[in-house]
């Protein structure tokens, strides 16, 4: 969720009224976007000038640790998103007191790069993350962007923090994911009794790639990847955790990805969409926009059946439509260059045209982005509401119970090809297995085992369009 477009009012306050929604629907944990304090009083987020302190707009601090006590009373967990790797352009005044925080020799997609190895700077990034999960009684963080986060030191700032973490806080689970483009598991390995010496699990942008490319046919930037055969790639990602495990990527020219299958199923956050794949769309249209509600549908299943970790993008649950845009407030000459920039971005992608992309500064670009909750009360959004629901029950009593003793290498793909994927994981409690069938022609059911558990529209002899089926063996397989 993104506090400012979450409810009308963009406030933490705001938000704790929307904390019986997700619990009576079965969310058991919210990720919060940055919320550390940028330039403007409203943004995504990530252009954070002041790590230690969240946003004024939102709140006071009293009121975001308010959010999560409450969201605690629900048994709902909070973790927060976190920029380690750069600092927004507005607003941030440390090249000025301290130019010696930046390593002028290396260049972010941002601006210059941090200087990690610098023992000031490296106790002010490794502090920070503590911070917020002392002083807010936060459940876990989530690092973004952490192929950006480039240091040469003995052992990596990141390693750093991780061991600080696991060392300082006993008291509760921490869950720590991390964004990364390099497909790594080297951050995310497990210790041979099964716990986590470091990170948690990996947001698998992969497995959002592929099913992307696979329901729309697109083939811009980084689609390029997944244009061609992207069954095969979805089918790998679900059953091994990444679709490039080494392989040369079309849009580079370079290998990306290390081999991935022996990662426990909860190392892999998946998602079907999010902030940045919504939001970096120049009209930044939802899923259900792009490929329709019957498609979405299977879908939505297919993420929250799978043992992967599954996150929603805030509204998804009830179908919302409205688009989520990439929005700013910066001021003046700033202002001027990331219009134009944002324009230029698109030139040539998907026949759109610079004057067609929305003004970030706008603000009808952020008020246009907001949820719609009345949607949630319309026939289509309960009946959205309805088969969340039953999916995350689903989830809960079914599949979570699978996952105790997931060691890695449980996946295999039956099918992958015409619009047709076909995965099983068997485990030590049983056999999960998930067809679905996304092409134009109906298909013949793969042989899986086990008894069906959810099948949409519903069970057939045969897999229509746009259908899927889940099965589960119990019995020794």
């Amino acid at each position: 969720m993104h506090v400012g477009t979450f409810t009308p009012e963009g406030t933490f306050e705001a938000a704790v009224g929307k904390l019986p929604h997700l619990a009576q629907l079965g969310i058991t944990m919210i990720e919060v976007m940055p919320v550390s304090h940028f330039g403007g009083n409203h943004g995504w987020g990530y252009d954070g000038t002041l790590l230690y302190a969240p946003h004024a707009a939102y709140g006071r601090p009293d009121d975001f640790k308010a959010f999560i006590d409450e969201a605690h009373g629900f048994g709902i967990s909070v973790v927060l998103d976190i920029v380690l790797n750069h600092f927004g352009p507005q607003g941030n005044y440390l090249p000025l007191l301290a130019p010696g925080f930046f390593d002028k020799d290396r260049k972010t997609p941002w601006g210059d790069g941090i200087a990690y190895d610098v023992d000031a700077v490296r106790r002010y990034i490794a502090d920070a993350p503590l911070y917020w999960l002392h002083e807010f009684k936060l459940d876990g963080l989530r690092f973004d962007a952490i192929d950006q986060i480039e240091d040469n030191s003995a052992k990596h700032i990141l390693v750093e923090i991780a061991e600080r973490i696991r060392r300082e806080i006993t008291d509760r689970p921490i869950h720590l994911t991390t964004e990364d483009s390099r497909n790594i598991i080297s951050l995310h390995e497990r210790a041979t009794d099964g716990s986590i010496p470091l990170f948690t699990a990996e947001w698998n942008d992969d497995f959002h790639n592929a099913v992307h490319a696979l329901v729309t046919g697109e083939s811009d930037a980084y689609y390029q990847d997944f244009a061609a055969a992207p069954e095969k790639l979805v089918a790998r990602a679900l059953a091994e955790g990444f679709a490039y495990q080494g392989e040369t990527s079309p849009q580079t020219g370079r290998p990306r990805g290390v081999r991935s299958e022996g990662q426990p199923s909860s190392a892999f956050v998946d998602f079907i969409q999010n902030h940045d794949q919504v939001g970096n769309r120049a009209h930044g249209e939802r899923l259900i926009t792009l490929v329709g509600s019957d498609r979405a549908k299977v879908l939505m299943a297919l993420l929250l059946l799978s043992p992967h970790i599954p996150l929603l993008f805030m509204g998804e649950e009830f179908g919302e439509s409205n688009p989520f845009l990439f929005f700013t407030d910066f001021r003046d000459d700033l202002a001027n260059t990331v219009r134009e920039g944002r324009r230029s971005e698109f030139d040539g992608h998907s026949g759109y045209k610079g004057e067609t992309v929305p003004d970030p500064n706008d603000r009808t670009t952020f008020e246009t982005s907001k949820l719609d909750w009345s949607k949630a009360q319309t026939e289509a959004g309960e009946d959205w509401l309805t088969l969340t629901g039953k999916l995350l029950l689903l989830r809960r009593t079914k599949i979570v119970p699978l996952l105790r003793g997931d060691n890695g290498r449980a996946g295999r793909v039956v099918e992958a090809g015409d619009g047709c994927i076909a995965v099983t994981w068997t485990f030590s409690a049983g056999a999960l297995s998930i067809a679905v069938n996304l092409g134009d022609e109906t298909r013949a059911l793969p042989d899986q085992p086990g008894d069906t558990i959810f099948a949409w529209p519903e069970e057939q002899a045969a897999l229509p369009k746009n259908s899927i089926l889940v099965r589960l063996a119990t019995e020794a397989v």
